[in-house]
């Protein structure tokens, strides 16, 4: 099985253009389902994650073809079984997103558990509970869960947790539910918003797009379109790290600006600068990264939170750019217990971090990181490892790169670009 090798403590430079949004490409593929007609999404990343989904469409009926390396078409008129293939849909998170268009268009869908990250609990009553709401009925069987609406009724749905997955599904049902529903305590990422828009260009009527109540009137069907997935602020986060534990300035091209106010908050705390020119977002690397203290010199803290909130998907990167920084902070991860348990593989690497619970972290820089043998636990720790692999002193080997091949495009081929010395090694046995 492959694995990485990094020889870190070398500077980069030069450009870089984040992918699309893999969180916004998997629901906006799922969408797809609720037409007959074909939809088009432009700038959709080629990572293992989407080859999954659309490998699960496909065996569903649909029609699959991609124009490009980043355009895909999905034309699911041939679709007729509301009953994803069990193993394909174990393989991923996202195989939850085809419950609301299956059962919108079908009445009926029957699905396995989902699969992905095994970073803590991850509830789905809020998903059932909404699906409940539209006037849906869910009953547990060994292995499967099954939904069933004679017709879905648009009404007030007030989500127990602003759930971005729970809110995709939701809004897809509702969509095609018979008069008005009004969605509270609903997820506004970036990724949600990509969707709403995505279903506004198929007919739907969304209103509220970007806030946390969303008034949706429901319509008898909806046809094709044509959509561009919005660049990954995730993916940009990543690379405003990697500039910053690798003392280099590096240009992110076509950055998402309208989304990092909370990303860029939050590395300035630590000390990391950046200007904006035009479209692209710069990363400075001639400053000293000095951890800023709170007022009266007290301890300061990044934590996470639902959007516009720093996202909880670059705590584990925010985390080991703080051992390249001077000062104190502390890492509060509050929205899965397991997220934070990668950081003992930072410590064997020279981190000076105090792991207080499984949300907290204290971490105390600069640290003289040096080179280990590392296996990713998911996809961000596992980019934030490969992270501190470029910005330690020796040789790095991460295994189990699959799970950053998930969510990072070509990352080795992209990194090289900027100078870093890194390769990917074929069959050469597991860690």
């Amino acid at each position: 099985m492959a694995h990485f090798e990094v020889q870190g403590g070398h500077t980069l430079s030069g450009s870089i253009r984040p992918i699309g949004n893999k969180n916004a490409a998997l629901p906006c593929l799922a969408a797809a389902l609720l037409t007959a007609e074909p939809v088009t999404l432009e700038n959709v990343p080629r990572i293992r994650d989407v080859d999954t989904l659309l490998e699960i469409i496909a065996a569903l009926g649909a029609e699959v073809e991609w124009s490009d390396d980043s355009t895909v078409t999905v034309k699911a008129q041939g679709v007729e079984v509301a009953r994803p293939d069990p193993d394909l849909a174990e393989r991923i998170r996202a195989s939850i997103l085809l419950a609301g268009p299956l059962l919108a268009r079908f009445g009926q869908v029957t699905l396995p558990p989902p699969g992905g990250d095994v970073i803590g609990r991850r509830r789905l009553d809020t998903h059932f509970l909404a699906f409940e709401a539209l006037g849906a009925r869910v009953t547990f069987e060994p292995g499967d869960f099954r939904i069933q609406a004679g017709a879905l009724e648009g009404t007030d749905v007030f989500l127990d947790e602003p759930s971005v997955t729970a809110t995709e599904n939701a809004v897809m049902a509702a969509v095609r539910a018979r008069g008005r529903t009004r969605l509270r305590n609903a997820a506004a990422e970036p990724h949600v918003q990509d969707l709403c828009h995505l279903l506004v260009a198929m007919g739907a009527r969304i209103q509220g797009i970007g806030t946390h109540t969303l008034e949706i009137e429901g319509v008898d069907e909806l046809g094709g379109a044509t959509f561009r997935i919005g660049a990954d602020h995730i993916e940009t986060g990543s690379f405003i790290g990697l500039a910053a534990v690798t003392g280099s300035e590096l240009r992110i091209r076509e950055a998402p600006l309208a989304h990092l106010d909370s990303t860029l908050l939050a590395f300035r705390r630590l000390g990391v600068q950046c200007r904006t020119e035009g479209e692209d977002l710069v990363v400075l690397g001639d400053r000293d990264r000095v951890v800023r203290h709170d007022a009266f010199g007290h301890v300061p803290k990044i934590d996470d939170g639902p959007w516009p909130a720093f996202p909880a998907d670059l705590t584990s990167i925010a985390l080991v750019t703080a051992t390249c920084c001077h000062g104190t902070v502390l890492i509060h991860e509050k929205m899965f217990e397991s997220r934070m348990f990668f950081t003992d593989k930072l410590v064997g690497m020279g981190g000076r971090i105090i792991l207080c619970d499984p949300h907290r972290a204290v971490v105390v820089g600069p640290s003289e990181l040096r080179g280990a043998s590392l296996e990713s636990p998911d996809i961000r720790a596992g980019m934030a490892l490969l992270l501190a692999a470029l910005a330690a002193r020796g040789t790095s080997k991460i295994y189990n790169i699959r799970q950053i091949e998930r969510g990072y495009e070509r990352i080795d081929e992209r990194l090289q670009a900027l100078g870093a010395r890194i390769q990917r090694v074929e069959g050469d046995g597991e860690m």
